[in-house]
């Protein structure tokens, strides 16, 4: 068959301004990013919305770990309140003392009278410090469970969703949110006991001073309030201040991997761009500087007003106090026991203040979580069948059709092909013809929005999903560099079977990789990472000879190749598809390439133009049909012929 050209569209081209008109516009507008989310909330809710929603995050804080970990749970929050009354009754034996201290009488007289008041103000103390040890093991002990349930049930999800949810710019930006939201659970669960423990510190105070003298409690209240208010605020003001600057951090921290990190630091000298980005570092930096400066500014002119007001209603309390002494309404045990309760209030009341904080952001960012898990149930693939497949004897492909979320018109577009056992068949094309795209729908990695495509006569909605898997290999363009030792990488290939060191090295060999795993350090046994101490990094076309080791390590099948040789040197090139061609009347390959020389063995050749399959023979039947496929590889091979003189 033989394709009608069409004429491609014609696009603009951007205007790029010169490098010195070029200031901080040299970075693009970037978009909003997941950590930011719980800040802007913060930052745009008001103190009066915050307040109104801490009751739901603590108690989903609560549930959460009552359900991770019930028993340690319930040590918190028994510890928690024990503290509280333990901190009420030390309060109380505080003036009991003092009361003692103060009567009439001798001053030996006088000490032994309030020893058994003294008694119980230390052993108060010393409960309390023993019921914070206690809560202090049982949150350390609560906080790894926590984190491994909510992180398990997050990679979960996101290792069973369709992979065509990877394309959806939407479930990319959900999932970074949700990725910060699994590791704000622990924040989460902290600061809300905190605050319960905070809130139950305020209370003891609160009871205790009732006890003392109901007045006390208007006392406690104007001496503690001002400063809260002012915490809140400034804390306001300094959410407001970094989500305005989020842009330019970001900006910043774009700029320092460019000037400090590995990949950019050889063009960086080729090309002498030291002081193009330190200029843009200037000029970002100048802005940030002026904004941090009047930030220091008004949290400091908050936080003076807040000590202002504070320290006046403080002197307010004594004043008080110093009249209910002169008029005998209190005694003087109860004034100093007053005094301090309202240093102890004011500790508590400033601890619940930063967690009621800490707990609105965390909790924004736990609400990405949450919701994450619920969208992503719209990406899980259908239930799978129960047919096994067996051993390939023909593969069919029926007007399968497939759109990408962000383009208009499909990257397979009813293409319809037939593979038999034992073929070797290529797809060919220009960039953007869809290869990749049917190789992928071949392989069970994407359902096809129309059109079928069976095994043995079975559609894959029928087959068992591991089953199918266990016949199919693929080797990938975008191949993923794992950070394991080189046995292990091929391994990975077949990881349900025994990862035997003779299959291996076949595998190796096959790839033409075993040469190059010989050199390395420890062999097959070398780390593939230069993160971790004695690991070491590949070249691209020695990491390309590993992936396709790991193709062949599973000896499918179906072998699906995509561009396996495009960082080969020739000699390697020539050898790896020596060993693809060893399959041919065996097992069944899909070859996937641009250096068509090389299919020149494929049964059959597919070629596809812009999704559309638009010719199909063998090598001999296309160039003799002078059609698109003729055209590529008379163009590619005029490269090879000598030039005349």
């Amino acid at each position: 068959m033989t394709a009608t050209d069409t004429t491609a569209p014609t696009t603009s081209r951007p205007v790029v301004p010169p490098p010195n008109a070029v200031g901080e516009s040299a970075l693009p507008e970037l978009r909003a990013m997941w950590w930011e989310t719980g800040m802007r909330a913060r930052a745009d809710a008001g103190l009066r919305a915050v307040f109104a929603e801490i009751p739901r995050l603590v108690g989903t804080a609560l549930g959460i770990a009552w359900r991770a970990d019930r028993t340690r749970t319930l040590v918190v929050a028994a510890a928690t309140v024990g503290a509280g009354v333990m901190a009420a009754f030390g309060l109380l034996a505080t003036q009991r003392v003092l009361l003692e201290l103060f009567s009439a009488g001798p001053t030996p007289d006088r000490v032994l009278a309030a020893l058994p008041a003294l008694s119980l103000l230390a052993g108060s103390a010393a409960v309390r410090a023993g019921l914070g040890i206690v809560t202090g093991y049982a949150q350390n002990g609560l906080s790894p469970r926590v984190d491994r349930e909510v992180e398990r049930r997050l990679f979960e999800t996101t290792t069973a969703v369709q992979l065509q949810a990877f394309d959806e710019d939407a479930f990319a930006d959900d999932m970074e949110r949700a990725s910060r939201g699994s590791s704000s659970v622990i924040s989460l669960v902290q600061g809300a006991m905190n605050l319960l423990a905070g809130l139950a510190g305020l209370l003891a105070v609160t009871v205790a001073v009732v006890v003392i003298h109901p007045l006390l409690l208007v006392a406690l209240l104007v001496a503690t309030v001002p400063g809260a208010w002012a915490a809140l605020k400034a804390g306001h003001q300094r959410y407001q201040t970094y989500m305005a600057g989020s842009v330019r951090r970001r900006r910043l921290w774009i700029l320092h991997r460019l000037m400090a990190e590995r990949p950019s630091a050889a063009e960086l000298r080729t090309y002498g761009l030291r002081s193009f980005l330190l200029d843009l570092y200037d000029k970002v930096m100048g802005v940030e500087t002026r904004i941090q400066l009047d930030l220091a500014r008004r949290t400091t002119t908050t936080t003076a007003i807040g000590s202002v007001v504070g320290g006046a209603a403080t002197g307010a309390v004594y004043l008080l106090l110093g009249v209910l002494l002169l008029n005998g309404h209190i005694p003087l045990a109860a004034a100093a026991t007053c005094v301090v309760a309202v240093q102890a209030a004011q500790r508590s009341l400033a601890a619940a203040t930063f967690q009621i904080d800490r707990i609105y952001d965390e909790g924004q960012h736990f609400r990405d979580y949450d919701q994450f898990l619920d969208r992503a149930t719209a990406h899980m693939p259908p239930a799978a069948g129960s047919v096994e497949a067996g051993p390939l004897a023909q593969l069919s492909v029926d007007e399968v059709t497939l759109t990408y979320p962000d383009r208009d018109t499909p990257a397979v577009d009813k293409v319809s092909l037939v593979i038999r056992q034992g073929q070797t068949v290529a797809f060919v094309g220009e960039n953007g013809s869809g290869k990749t795209t049917l190789a992928a729908l071949v392989a069970g990695l994407r359902a096809p929005a129309a059109g079928t495509i069976t095994w043995n006569g079975h559609p894959y909605a029928e087959l068992r999903e591991q089953s199918m898997q266990a016949r199919i290999a693929v080797v990938t363009q975008d191949y993923h560099r794992w950070p394991f030792s080189v046995a292990t990488n091929i391994a990975l290939g077949d990881i349900d079977t025994d990862a035997e060191p003779d299959r291996i090295h076949a595998a190796a060999v096959k790839a033409v990789a075993h040469d190059v795993i010989a050199e390395l350090p420890h062999g097959y046994e070398t780390l593939l990472d230069k993160t971790f101490a004695d690991g070491q990094d590949l070249s691209g076309g020695q990491w390309q000879r590993i992936t396709a080791a790991r193709g062949f390590f599973r000896d499918a099948d179906l072998l699906i190749m995509d561009e396996p040789s495009s960082a080969l040197d020739p000699r390697a090139e020539h050898a790896l598809f020596q060993a693809i061609r060893d399959r041919q009347g065996r097992q069944t390959t899909i070859l996937i390439t641009h250096r068509l020389a090389n299919v020149r063995h494929a049964d059959r050749i597919y070629v596809l133009d812009r999704g559309r399959l638009v010719e199909a023979g063998s090598h001999d039947e296309l160039m003799g049909s002078g059609g698109r496929y003729a055209e590529l590889f008379t163009l590619q091979a005029a490269g090879y012929q000598s030039a005349s003189v």
